[in-house]
């Protein structure tokens, strides 16, 4: 079965791929589809880890933990576990996953000598309009309005050779680290008077001021109609400066560093058992050893907000992109020792339905936090949060796996399939 209707992944085959490095013989079709699938659904549960600190507190606890809410014991080893084994991790995974999508989707429809691009762009098209409709009208957090716009202009580098597309990538991503580390250094130059300005800069930007806090907080316990001051200004900043500056290129570079990997078979479990050993040992250690350092500076500094954002956020930032590369190995080496068991079984049926997935997430966390559900909007600490999340995961998991045992495709994919080929898709499975 195709998942074409996925937002962060599409896949028909995987013929194209790089032929080095693979196991004597070629690999199964059915085990490649399996660990797409399976990378999708664990991308997919990951980045509720994350997410939910968006949709459950005031934004600057995102930003510096120590300035909102309780950051000792419990919470404080719930945002450790987060940051070091989630924060950024899994939206890369995400990422990775969508620019590899574009690739596989024009080459499908090339294949079938359909027309490729003006597919592409209808498809885009869609889900930028349900991306809208998500971000404004429900929660400001919402990537798919990002990848929407960044598809609109990198399918034009898909033919490029992985090795240009890896440079590329590469380079777009390190623009807002550079642009942060210069900031950064100009403020450890700066005296202590305007030091403390940037800081208080920084501060209210982050919405640190106790006043902005309170009436987050109660903007979100309040209507639905009350959330839209505080949801609508902060999307359009994010859509407009923060997209401009820094989003397009993060995620945009990660999108491109995606494609670089399907056409090298990493994401699609074509490489040897050797390769994703020596992939998984090596971006792990690394990238724990980074995290690891990061979180040791932001001690030494005392959480100052300015190093932290600056400086600081350098070491999880890079060390994020190295242990998403040690996960996708993990889950290729799981998905070929434990194919068609519990786990690999449920992670697909979650990668499967992930655009549907995705935006249930919101609508039950966004439920149970704002003033429409049951108003617990900065109400519960970090590890409460966890605890939501893994009640989350167990609603989305099951219903994810029934779901498939009837129906072809998730129920946002449906209608995503229907809109870009203007034509109603098949919905139920055939009873044998």
């Amino acid at each position: 079965m195709s998942t074409e209707d996925s937002p962060v992944m599409e896949r028909d085959e995987t013929e194209s791929a790089s032929e080095q490095e693979r196991d004597p013989g070629p690999t199964a079709p059915g085990d490649r589809i399996l660990g797409l699938d399976v990378l999708r659904g664990f991308a997919l549960l990951g980045i509720l880890v994350i997410n939910i600190w968006l949709f459950a507190m005031p934004m600057i606890g995102t930003y510096n933990p120590t300035l909102y809410g309780d950051f000792s014991g419990a919470s404080y080893v719930a945002w450790f576990v987060s940051h070091v084994f989630f924060e950024q991790k899994f939206v890369t995974l995400f990422t990775f996953l969508f620019g590899a999508g574009i690739v596989l989707f024009l080459e499908s429809k090339e294949r079938k000598s359909q027309p490729a691009r003006r597919l592409h762009f209808r498809r885009v098209f869609w889900l930028l309009v349900i991306g809208l409709g998500h971000a404004y009208l429900l929660w400001y957090g919402d990537i798919l309005v990002s990848y929407a716009l960044c598809g609109l202009v990198l399918v034009f580098v898909r033919h490029w050779s992985a090795k240009r597309l890896l440079l590329l990538g590469l380079v777009m991503f390190a623009l807002p680290a550079l642009f942060y580390l210069v900031s950064g250094a100009g403020y450890m130059m700066a005296d202590a008077t305007t030091q403390a300005e940037i800081e208080q800069a920084m501060l209210a930007g982050t919405g640190a001021d106790p006043d902005a806090i309170d009436e987050e907080i109660a903007t979100y316990q309040g209507g639905w109609l009350e959330q839209m001051d505080h949801r609508v200004e902060t999307s359009l900043m994010l859509h407009t400066v923060g997209f401009i500056t820094e989003t397009f290129w993060m995620l945009g570079g990660l999108m491109v560093v995606g494609m670089a990997l399907y056409k090298w078979g990493v994401l699609s479990n074509e490489r040897s058992t050797r390769f994703y050993r020596r992939l998984l040992v090596a971006g792990g250690t690394t990238g724990l050893a980074l995290i690891l350092t990061g979180v040791w500076y932001r001690e030494l500094v005392d959480w100052n907000t300015a190093q932290v954002l600056l400086i600081g956020h350098q070491f999880n930032y890079w060390g994020s992109l190295l242990l998403a590369l040690a996960y996708v190995s993990g889950i290729m080496l799981l998905c070929r020792a434990a194919a068609g068991g519990l786990v690999t079984t449920a992670l697909s049926a979650v990668g499967r339905t992930a655009f549907s997935n995705y935006l249930l997430q919101t609508v039950l966390a966004t439920s149970i936090f704002y003033g429409h559900g049951l108003t617990l909007f900065g109400e519960l600490n970090r590890a409460e949060l966890l605890g939501v999340v893994v009640l989350i995961w167990a609603i989305q998991v099951p219903l994810s796996v029934a779901w498939l045992n009837r129906y072809r495709f998730g129920p946002v994919e449906w209608v995503w399939r229907t809109l870009t080929y203007g034509k109603r898709q098949p919905m139920r499975l055939e009873k044998k």
